[in-house]
């Protein structure tokens, strides 16, 4: 696992599991031989994606920033089709530093699509329950109304067996919260309409959660936005307003899907000054 503070935040990436998505798709518009300079890609076409949670200790606060793909929570196409090579080990992360599920005081989703918000819930027997069960888990109010009640496109990605056992558990709020001092959740609409971001600052300390208005570093142009995305161009100018908004603060930009990097920090013409890159990981199924 990688750690790394930024001001009073702590940060730790647990092993939330991969999924292997279209690489068309995840740049939407964007020619293969300009994206695939940029990411790797194999040969049935498919980018690695991480699905790992951000373990974000802030003032005696214990939190996630989402929660990885779970186990046991897709079907044998599902897995295939989504290229899953590894479900979650969030319990056996935390078990390693000395922590339990029932340590965690907050979740904070910034979309409950299934790759964020499967490890939600587990299962115990023949029910479903709670993952963390001590926790608030935070998400924008328009992201919560459209997972229980998904449209005819978005009730392939918003799944009740990952809100059901949660529901009493979950706080919303409309434009943004402030979680602890400094650390705020901002809703941005784009790639979902309830779609979120983080922001922490402490001091010239700031770090940047895109979630995924740039789930990798190669989506880093503001212009790249995904085909999944349900609001594109609401993405490009969120994009737009939150890279200068880092930029000019030489902020971490961090990252839950980023097969490559946990972190990278850039200076104001956009160029790469600082970095973080991802162990070696090897897959546990």
């Amino acid at each position: 696992m990688e750690h790394m503070k930024i001001g009073r935040a702590s940060l730790t990436w647990l092993y939330g599991g991969v999924t292997h998505m279209d690489g068309g798709a995840m740049f939407g518009v964007v020619p293969k031989p300009l994206w695939s300079k940029k990411y790797p890609v194999n040969d049935r076409n498919q980018i690695e994606l991480r699905t790992d949670p951000i373990l974000l200790e802030v003032d005696g606060k214990r939190m996630l920033v989402d929660a990885g793909i779970g186990n046991e929570k897709m079907n044998e196409k599902q897995k295939r089709n989504f290229g899953v090579w590894e479900e979650s080990s969030v319990t056996q992360c935390l078990d390693e530093i000395g922590l339990k599920p029932e340590d965690i005081d907050a979740v904070l989703m910034t979309h409950l699509h299934f790759d964020h918000a499967c490890g939600l819930t587990r299962w115990e027997g023949e029910t479903l329950v709670p993952t963390f069960p001590n926790a608030t888990i935070y998400t924008s109010e328009t992201e919560w109304e459209e997972m229980r009640q998904p449209n005819m496109r978005s009730k392939n990605t918003y799944w009740e067996a990952n809100w059901k056992a949660v529901e009493g558990q979950v706080h919303t709020f409309a434009e943004s919260l402030e979680v602890a001092p400094g650390l705020k959740m901002i809703h941005t609409s784009g790639h979902s309409n309830g779609h979120s971001i983080l922001t922490f600052e402490d001091g010239h300390d700031v770090f940047i959660h895109m979630a995924d208005l740039m789930p990798t570093h190669a989506h880093q142009n503001v212009l790249w936005a995904l085909a999944y995305d349900d609001y594109p161009v609401t993405s490009v100018h969120e994009k737009k307003k939150w890279m200068d908004y880092g930029y000019q603060r030489s902020a971490w930009y961090v990252f839950y899907h980023d097969a490559i990097y946990r972190a990278l920090k850039f200076d104001e013409e956009g160029k790469i000054i600082d970095e973080r890159k991802q162990k070696k990981h090897t897959y546990n199924v």
